[in-house]
């Protein structure tokens, strides 16, 4: 890849990001936001299980290991499942700046096969903000931090409002997730949709 595309790169008055004063600390675990995303959801049988951890300024890790049920060629991670966890990293920067986002634009580049049962270890951060607009960026790393990159991204998140997951959600979700009593757990699964 030789750089993300027009559309991915920051405007001229584009600001470095400010991490939220309450935001987790470094090297807390994020958790899951919503028990059935895909990408950190506990209750997904087949889903990533992608754990990620604050990082220093507006920083985030995360680690999943590709299972079989993740593979798109024989004994290979699907393509879709690396976007993913690209995707999903790349979310969980938003709860640093304790903002509201839904990914925008995702350009990946496929640098090399990830094979089932590899760990990929995962890397992100947050280039810039421009008013509601917040450009990142991610690498996945075969085996831990000091491995082959396998996959890379650039992102664009737009903030949002949460009417937008209320509005758009399916009603049944939507009200579960709103009549969750547990006051936490209900107000995670609207802050983030990567």
């Amino acid at each position: 890849m030789s750089g993300p595309s027009a559309a991915l790169k920051p405007p001229a008055d584009a600001v470095a990001p400010v991490r939220h004063p309450d935001a987790p600390a470094p090297g807390e675990l994020l958790g899951s936001h919503y028990e059935q995303c895909f990408g950190c959801g506990i209750g997904q049988a087949h889903g990533l299980h992608l754990a990620a951890r604050a990082g220093d300024g507006v920083t985030v890790t995360a680690e999943f290991t590709v299972r079989a049920a993740h593979q798109g060629a024989p004994g290979l991670a699907h393509g879709g499942v690396l976007a993913s966890a690209l995707d999903e990293t790349l979310g969980s920067l938003n709860w640093l700046l304790r903002t509201i986002a839904v990914t925008g634009r995702l350009e990946t580049e496929f640098v090399r096969p990830v094979p089932v049962g590899t760990l990929l270890y995962l890397e992100a951060e947050v280039t810039a903000v421009a008013r509601r607009k917040i450009y990142s960026t991610a690498t996945g790393r075969i085996g831990g931090p000091d491995g082959p990159v396998a996959v890379r991204a650039d992102a664009l998140f737009i903030e949002v409002k949460v009417d937008h997951f209320i509005d758009n959600g399916r009603p049944e979700e939507i009200q579960a997730a709103m009549s969750d009593p547990d006051q936490i757990r209900r107000a995670r699964a609207f802050e983030v949709n990567p």
